[in-house]
């Protein structure tokens, strides 16, 4: 069971905002859906990204139960990011702002909309 350390609002609409904040949440779900990743995998993945800002969502994430981190016992050490079953629930969202955005840019090069 997941712990969370703030007031969810009533609004569910609100709640799934809130947890997919910012401009780079979206990005980084839509990098690990497609499997586990490493942190350098990630930022290329996520065109523009800073260290910092990427290192700050993915905190974030793992604090709002959306993403594993794992720490290998190695040196030099690795650390491994996927997605957990909430953050996996989360495809759907994301499937549906791609389709979204794709028929939106067709009809904007379409000149109609």
């Amino acid at each position: 069971m997941i712990e969370f350390k703030r007031e969810l609002p009533e609004c569910p609409v609100e709640t799934c905002l809130m947890v997919m904040d910012g401009k780079w949440k979206p990005f980084i779900i839509r990098e690990l859906l497609t499997g586990k990743k490493r942190f350098n995998e990630l930022q290329k993945g996520v065109d523009g990204i800073s260290q910092k800002v990427l290192t700050s969502n993915l905190k974030k994430m793992v604090a709002d139960g959306l993403v594993n981190r794992t720490v290998y016992p190695e040196v030099p050490p690795r650390v491994e990011y996927e997605l957990t079953t909430l953050g996996k629930s989360l495809s759907p969202v994301i499937k549906s702002m791609w389709d979204w955005g794709l028929n939106y840019q067709n009809l904007k090069s379409a000149g109609s909309g």
